[in-house]
């Protein structure tokens, strides 16, 4: 048994999922004997409820995960929302103007109950494979449901570029994050996994556990930041190694999270 509390929140793409995204079965028993010894295992990610569903029934998630990038947290086993921070009413008009101005752009809005794709790339249509959803399409004015965050899709050479336009509108009231190569994402202000996890926290029956962050990119820092130790795969992305408390020898391909619980339940981390 483990010597003291601890849960351990590792985001999903990239991180605990291999490029199939299907959990390794490696992965799998480890955050079993892990959840044996007295640990809990959860989940931060991007992804909404819907496109995250399959994955608490695999991996036996008894615990809430935040989800949205720190829009919300839910419980998978109440089927419930605990905590959600939808974005303002302004995110309509802002969206609609960088659409206009950056018809290449894919881009999907994502709401509590739904996902709906408003400009479809072929980036969005990637962005939508990879999530496994059936969406919703249609216009701005159409969409129904809380908005939670707005995904943009493009090639990843033209993200550079995408991100000075953004930087240079000055829009208030909402944050933007680079959460992999080729998607940039909008989110309410102050909104992050790591925000969510200062939350997460206070959650009944998370008091006083230690917690352990894992994650691989840019959207995942403030939660490694927020966290008490953090961890990163070997594929991580460098500005996110430079915030881990432990980097890794596996990639996300090679059994990351089964190295981390056997580090942890053979007692080589001090937390």
């Amino acid at each position: 048994m483990l010597s003291q509390k601890i849960c351990i929140i590792t985001d999903l793409d990239g991180t605990f999922l291999p490029k199939s995204k299907i959990p390794l079965p490696r992965d799998l028993s480890a955050v079993r004997r892990f959840e044996e010894a007295g640990g809990i295992f959860t989940i931060a990610t991007g992804r909404t409820i819907q496109s995250s569903e399959r994955y608490p029934e695999q991996m036996g998630l008894k615990s809430p995960m935040i989800v949205f990038n720190g829009g919300a947290i839910y419980d998978p086993i109440e089927k419930k929302v605990l905590f959600s921070h939808p974005l303002p009413d302004s995110a309509k008009k802002m969206t609609k103007k960088i659409i206009s101005e950056n018809p290449h752009s894919g881009c999907e809005v994502l709401c509590l109950e739904d996902t709906w794709v408003i400009n479809n790339t072929e980036y969005e249509k990637e962005h939508i494979r990879i999530c496994g959803v059936t969406p919703q399409y249609g216009t701005i004015a159409e969409v129904s449901g809380t908005w939670l965050k707005v995904l943009f899709a493009m090639n990843a050479n033209d993200i550079p570029a995408f991100i000075e336009y953004i930087d240079n509108q000055h829009f208030e009231g909402v944050d933007f994050v680079r959460s992999e190569r080729r998607f940039y994402e909008m989110l309410p202000s102050g909104v992050s996994k790591g925000s969510a996890l200062t939350v997460y926290r206070h959650l009944s029956g998370m008091e006083g556990f230690k917690m352990i962050a894992v994650g691989d990119f840019d959207n995942d820092i403030e939660m490694l930041q927020a966290s008490d130790f953090a961890v990163c795969p070997a594929n991580a992305v460098d500005n996110v190694k430079q915030c881990a408390d432990l980097i890794l020898s596996r990639t996300c391909e090679e059994g990351a999270m089964e190295e981390l619980i056997d580090k942890i339940l053979k007692g080589d981390l001090i937390l």
